[in-house]
């Protein structure tokens, strides 16, 4: 079947609010050297794109300035070095960009079958959460069985994620979250306690609940004035993992206490790093975390759904917070 020679496609107009967002007609991009093009069922809504929207996360340089971070859909094409065999095949990929697309190039290595369970709406929200969740819990943070593990956000995307991972691996799971109903949707995914930040001291209901020891592992997207807090959180030889600045990425710190319980404090982006490492991330998952979404053990939460035309409305949503799990844009079938 022939490929239309143009497509519909989100477009930031400039910095600034979602009121930037616009709809475009534009070129069906074509697959390079490794790659392969995807008629996109779905692509995930993640904050790394509102930061881009704002103009402080751009893609880096050579990528396609159309925003989207991962997609679900079938191969419709692919580039030189790619079995023309995988043409008509399923998957969910890591994109370093233009997931916001009725059609997207991504790298062969970093496609992923849709697990049986799922719809292509579903598998579309996978890549960049779990990547994102795996590597930087289980790779940086090193977060192993018995241990214990604060997770900040912990209705998102990210948060809900990381809960129902880390609690499979093993660990006593605490997370943060803005409402009583955010805790009990955390509590529901299998969190052991859940802490209203609005009404609740995290460091202190932390310490509270480990008898002052501390957590192993704290991972957090909020920054500014959590970074301080979050090493006083931690246990000796805790392990500090940032993946987002919600709140800045500035802070005064007193290190002394990262001495004295010998911690490590570490981060991580996912969007620069070469396809080679990337790509060792999705063979750990297709061999640590797919199994775990084949039988159901773990699965994406999703929140909303908005066609491709409503993105505008899905990024108010994400920014608004009021958000539990995923939120996804409808592309194709």
């Amino acid at each position: 079947m022939a490929l239309p020679q143009t497509m519909k496609q989100v477009r930031f107009a400039g910095a600034g609010g979602p009121e930037v967002i616009e709809i475009e007609t534009a070129p069906v991009p074509q697959p390079g050297p490794g790659q392969v093009l995807i008629a996109v069922a779905a692509a995930g809504i993640n904050r790394p794109d509102c930061a881009q929207r704002a103009g402080s996360y751009p893609p880096p340089p050579g990528a396609t300035q159309i925003p989207g971070l991962e997609v679900s859909g079938h191969i419709v094409a692919v580039g030189d070095g790619v079995a023309a065999g995988r043409i008509g095949e399923q998957v969910c990929a890591l994109v370093i960009s233009g997931g916001y697309a009725e059609y997207a190039v991504a790298d062969e290595p970093l496609c992923l079958p849709v697990p049986k369970p799922l719809s292509l709406l579903e598998a579309g929200g996978l890549p960049e959460t779990y990547f994102t969740v795996y590597d930087n819990v289980f790779t940086r943070g090193r977060l192993k069985k018995g241990e214990t593990i604060l997770i900040h956000g912990g209705s998102s995307g990210i948060g809900s994620t990381a809960i129902q991972l880390a609690k499979h691996a093993g660990a006593t799971v605490y997370a943060t979250a803005g409402s009583a109903g955010k805790c009990d949707f955390c509590r529901s995914l299998g969190a052991d306690e859940a802490i209203d930040y609005r009404a609740q001291d995290f460091v202190e209901e932390v310490k509270r609940l480990t008898n002052r020891k501390g957590v192993d592992v704290v991972l957090d997207m909020v920054g500014g004035p959590y970074i301080q807090r979050n090493i006083s959180a931690l246990g000796v030889d805790g392990r500090l993992v940032q993946i987002a600045f919600l709140q800045g990425s500035k802070a005064e710190l007193d290190l002394v206490q990262m001495m004295l319980r010998r911690l490590t404090l570490t981060g991580s982006t996912l969007r620069a790093r070469s396809v080679a490492l990337k790509a060792e991330i999705a063979q750990h998952l297709r061999r640590d975390v797919w199994p775990l979404l084949e039988t159901g053990t773990v699965k994406p939460i999703i929140h909303a759904t908005f066609p491709l035309e409503q993105a505008r409305q899905a990024h108010e949503l994400m920014e608004s917070s009021a958000h539990l799990g995923k939120i996804m844009l409808e592309v194709g079938k």
